[in-house]
């Protein structure tokens, strides 16, 4: 009886849980977020001169009930299930490796006389969290894409026949452990050296807070990255920031748009890594596979298990 009890105590967590990111200034699906990017579609429609209405436009049925945007309904649950009984009683290991290496290199350097005001700490580490995190965000996602092990699961994110911004949270439950394990590993080291160099004076509680850049980005239309809403930028700011048709043409079927713009905010790795393509270069894209395997993956079942068949050679 208690066990179903605890089954049960999940379930309602996980529901709480995939509810709260529609009221949660950390999560892309944000209710404010979610409006401020239906405001950016618009003005994008009306400059773009569309046939269609733009009711149809916004919500399309194609788009919000498809069979692969239900697979997508699916997973945002599932995955909520699996931080609730996985990966929550973890977290507090940021925490962990935050003391540990505040105590490491406090034993190495002993206490800083530090002077700097704590605010120009707090902006420091708000720079350094968001181009490391970023960056790390994009090394993760190139190997994913280039190791084909890794790729097995990835595959599951690049299954969406449709985009839509749950999409963003379709990823298979290997995947989302492997995301949450570097960001514990990153969060836990910056905030332990941070809070080294405020030398006691910022809680981590302080830098564990709302990321102003991350803010920024998904204000500014992060949802449609994830949509048949073609955003562009300025070439030259494409360079530096990826935009949301940029992230569309990453989902592309199109074997010239492969492991292309694999950058989470910032374009500049791309370019560096030479995996950069510019919007104006791209006119039509098809998301998915490809015919071919986009069946292996029309369910949210055949999401879950296929990596996994691909494991033992089984390729049907």
């Amino acid at each position: 009886m208690d066990e179903f009890y605890n089954i049960i105590n999940y379930i309602n967590q996980a529901i709480t849980l995939t509810l709260g990111y529609f009221n949660s200034p950390n999560k892309r699906i944000y209710y404010f977020y979610i409006i401020s990017s239906l405001v950016i579609a618009i003005v994008v429609f009306y400059s773009k001169k569309r046939r269609t209405s733009l009711f149809r436009y916004l919500f399309n049925r194609k788009t919000w009930l498809s069979e692969s945007a239900f697979i997508d309904y699916a997973f945002l649950f599932f995955n909520s299930l699996i931080k609730v009984v996985f990966i929550a009683p973890f977290l507090i290991f940021s925490l962990k490796i935050a003391f540990y290496t505040h105590e490491y290199l406090i034993d190495s350097f002993g206490y800083l006389k530090s002077t700097i005001h704590k605010n120009y700490i707090i902006g420091l580490y708000t720079i350094t969290l968001f181009v490391i995190g970023d960056f790390s965000s994009f090394m993760l996602h190139y190997v994913q894409h280039k190791i084909p092990f890794l790729w097995r699961f990835h595959a599951i994110h690049h299954s969406a026949t449709v985009l839509n911004p749950i999409t963003q949270y379709r990823i298979h439950p290997v995947e989302l452990i492997m995301n949450n394990i570097k960001s514990i590993l990153l969060i836990g080291f910056l905030m332990g050296t941070f809070e080294f160099l405020a030398n006691g004076r910022i809680s981590y509680y302080t830098f564990n807070g709302v990321n102003i850049f991350n803010f920024i980005f998904l204000f500014f239309g992060a949802n449609l990255r994830h949509s048949g809403i073609k955003l562009k930028y300025p070439v030259w700011l494409e360079h530096v920031f990826i935009s949301p048709f940029q992230h569309q043409i990453h989902h592309s079927n199109n074997e010239k748009h492969f492991d292309k713009n694999m950058g989470s905010k910032l374009a500049i790795w791309d370019w560096l890594f030479g995996t950069l393509i510019i919007s104006d270069s791209v006119e039509k894209i098809k998301v998915g596979l490809g015919e071919r395997e986009d069946v292996h993956y029309n369910s949210f079942w055949k999401n879950l298990i296929r990596p996994f068949k691909f494991q033992i050679g089984d390729d049907k």
